[in-house]
């Protein structure tokens, strides 16, 4: 029987920056759903957030728990923001290469909800896909610590409130593999919706399996719903990075007004929960503004969605780009401490997206994801390394080999989609949501795939925290 250290269940950047701390000589394994690229994180535009000095992290702190409306753990902001700077720095140390400016100096920025410039970014706004790629290339030269890709995990191993492994299905066949510690870091819930954001691998199925063995899911109804999107040719979502408002970019109306100051003295720069929340009620057409800006800068300080809007058949900067909220990220999650492991189990940690460590609140700040995920990653693997051997005792399971497709899967999955998007989304009311309790319920009934039914249980999940808070706060917003 093969045993790892370590299986980690993703490849986004909590995943992979467990595997950049893990020491070289454990067995780790890595399993992910598609690519190692077909994450949330490598689509990640803006930044990642951190104190710019030992004065700001009081500050840094605040703008987190007022983001967060104060419904955040402040014991876990503080870790967030305290052990950031140390983290940030162990990377640049490891030759992470953030954008500098003519002085030589890191080109910090701002986000909406941030007091202070505080936004580190690579490559104007490709944060996420360059940190990837730097955590990837540090794993291949791991030999004991490798990627299996294009493979479902579609059970774990539990015994005693303590991980065994998983069973994957791949290449076929289904399959258990052994591991002393196992890493959730599979991202959130995204394509449970139907205008998301997210990578198409992210759809919620781990939590699932979480809710299966009765790991506690928490602040499930606190779901981000990103201001900024735009439907590409093709019919996807696009996401426009929130790092072009706090360079500048204009929210506008068909009538060419900046609206949103009558919701918010902010305007452009109040939290990402209160720009949604305005769009989705000011009833016009919504527009991105970005003819201030200067073209060749514009360019270099947004490759990725200059290159975009360009393909797209916009002309930049002159032209207004229509916009509309879309959901983007998964605030609750599975609870954990504030080394990341699960509660009531010994040997499972959840880091990243997956997780509800409690420091994003009712609503999450700016370019505090990245941060959240190579923090609590880092402090995952320490503990592990520095706690006692655990004398875990493991014996063959039985695998589980159920049906994972059949074919209603894919229309009852859109149909979640579309009542999700309508009932659970922006605005959530009493009738609405136990309406859609019913109807998930009724779709549950059908003959489906084990991982549609994983699903469909997180949906409900969502529905009935979403019924059970009645207070408005952050992204819940209950409209009775």
């Amino acid at each position: 029987m093969m045993i790892y250290d370590y299986i980690i269940i993703g490849a986004g950047i909590s995943g992979l920056f467990s595997s950049f701390k893990i020491p070289a000589n454990k067995k780790v394994l890595i399993i992910t759903k598609n690519s190692p690229w077909n994450s949330n994180s490598f689509l990640a535009q803006g930044g990642i957030s951190v104190a710019k000095d030992l004065e700001d992290i009081e500050s840094h702190i605040q703008d987190t728990l007022i983001a967060g409306s104060f419904w955040n753990d402040k014991k876990a902001v503080e870790v967030l923001v305290k052990d950031g700077m140390s983290v940030i720095e162990d990377l640049i140390k490891s030759g992470l290469e953030f954008d500098k400016n003519q002085n030589g100096e890191f080109h910090l920025t701002k986000e909406g909800a941030h007091s202070e410039k505080r936004i580190l970014h690579i490559g104007g706004d490709a944060t996420g896909r360059m940190l990837h790629s730097f955590l990837l290339k540090k794993l291949l030269k791991k030999p004991h610590h490798q990627i299996l890709d294009s493979t479902l995990v579609t059970d774990f191993l539990i015994k005693n409130n303590r991980a065994c492994g998983v069973t994957v299905f791949h290449k076929g066949k289904f399959q258990n593999f052994y591991s002393k510690n196992l890493i959730l870091a599979s991202g959130g819930v995204g394509n449970l919706y139907k205008f998301n954001t997210n990578a198409k691998s992210i759809s919620g199925e781990i939590q699932g399996l979480a809710l299966k063995y009765g790991m506690p899911l928490k602040d499930m109804e606190m779901l981000q719903f990103h201001p900024t999107a735009v439907i590409s040719k093709n019919g996807q979502t696009q996401l426009l990075s929130e790092a072009l408002r706090g360079e500048g970019a204009f929210i506008i109306d068909e009538n060419n007004e900046r609206f949103l100051f009558k919701y918010d003295k902010r305007g452009e720069l109040a939290s990402r929960d209160i720009v949604s929340q305005a769009i989705f009620r000011h009833n016009k057409k919504v527009f991105l503004s970005i003819n201030h800006f200067d073209k060749k800068w514009f360019f270099q300080r947004f490759p990725t969605i200059s290159n975009f809007l360009k393909n797209e058949g916009f002309n930049l900067v002159s032209e207004p780009i229509p916009i509309s909220p879309a959901f983007h990220y998964t605030i609750g999650g599975i609870e954990t401490d504030l080394n990341g492991k699960v509660k009531n189990f010994d040997n499972i940690f959840a880091i990243g997206e997956i997780a509800s460590t409690g420091v994003h609140g009712a609503n999450r700040l700016a370019s505090n994801s990245l941060l959240e995920a190579v923090v609590f990653a880092n402090r995952a693997v320490n503990f592990c390394e520095n706690r006692d051997d655990l004398n875990l005792k493991f014996h063959d399971f039985q695998v589980d080999n159920s049906e994972l497709f059949l074919p209603n899967d894919k229309k009852v999955l859109k149909h979640v989609q579309e009542l999700m998007w309508q009932f659970a989304s922006v605005e959530r009311e009493e009738k609405g949501l136990k309406y859609l309790e019913n109807q998930l319920n009724q779709l549950k009934d059908k003959e489906l795939g084990k991982i549609t039914k994983l699903q469909i249980d997180v949906a409900l999940e969502i529905c009935r925290s979403a019924l059970n808070n009645k207070k408005s706060i952050g992204v819940h917003l209950r409209i009775d």
